[in-house]
């Protein structure tokens, strides 16, 4: 839980900041999945949506900065509030980072489908790291609003499964390559839209390990996963 403050404006600011997060993060949840959407149905409209979005999520993180800066400025926050503070700075950053790597999908979308030369990507395998990779956002918002650790430590696991999903994709486009070289363009940028995948399961990784900062006190950035799981069960 977080501490309940006499000063009851001080409560409703952070109360604030939370909300803020979470409605960032609903953006490019929508964002993610508009991004896949378009990919999968050769939608170039949708696509440059999604890379038109871009620009109202970096406008979010810069909000959000300036909000707990003055915030840190003005009340002057120690222990579980700061780290509060600094989890919402850190999790805007990779948030914003998250929508980048959603806009890169929307572009290869239309390079792919624009330049007429699409061979149809291997839509069941992108699904399912998108699915994959979506669920593990969700999660990591939903620790973040619940104080979740334990839920927090479960997307730091389904980080691995991500991992491997890209390993076999990476393997799959290389013998598509090396079969048929006139698919090599093609096969790139499918490559650029399943690493931006991955990308987006590291972020939010990285969101449930300030989730576990936040509520115990742990820095658990480049610790083994044991390490994260044990720390989420003290």
């Amino acid at each position: 839980m977080l501490p309940v403050h006499t000063y009851k404006p001080f409560d409703a600011e952070l109360e604030e900041l939370r909300s803020r997060v979470l409605q960032m993060g609903g953006l490019i949840e929508e964002q993610i999945i508009n991004a896949i959407e378009a990919l999968s149905a050769g939608d170039t409209e949708l696509a440059e949506r999604v890379v038109n979005q871009d620009q109202r999520v970096n406008s979010m993180e810069v909000e959000l900065d300036e909000a707990c800066n003055q915030m840190i400025a003005r009340r002057q926050p120690t222990a579980g509030d700061l780290r509060m503070i600094m989890t919402v700075v850190k999790t805007s950053t990779d948030l914003e980072r998250i929508g980048d790597e959603a806009e890169k999908i929307g572009r290869m979308t239309k390079l792919l489908y624009e330049g007429e030369r699409l061979t149809v990507p291997r839509m069941t395998e992108i699904k399912h790291m998108s699915n994959l990779v979506l669920d593990m956002l969700r999660m990591a918002l939903d620790a973040f609003a619940r104080l979740d650790v334990a839920a927090a430590a479960l997307v730091v696991r389904q980080d691995m499964e991500v991992d491997g999903e890209f390993r076999a994709a990476l393997r799959h486009l290389i013998t598509f390559m090396m079969e048929d070289p006139r698919k090599i363009s093609t096969s790139i940028e499918i490559l650029f839209v399943v690493k931006a995948l991955e990308r987006i399961g590291d972020h939010a990784k990285n969101m449930a390990e300030y989730v576990v900062y936040m509520v115990k006190g742990k820095d658990v950035r480049h610790v083994s996963l044991e390490e994260i799981e044990r720390e989420a069960l003290k």
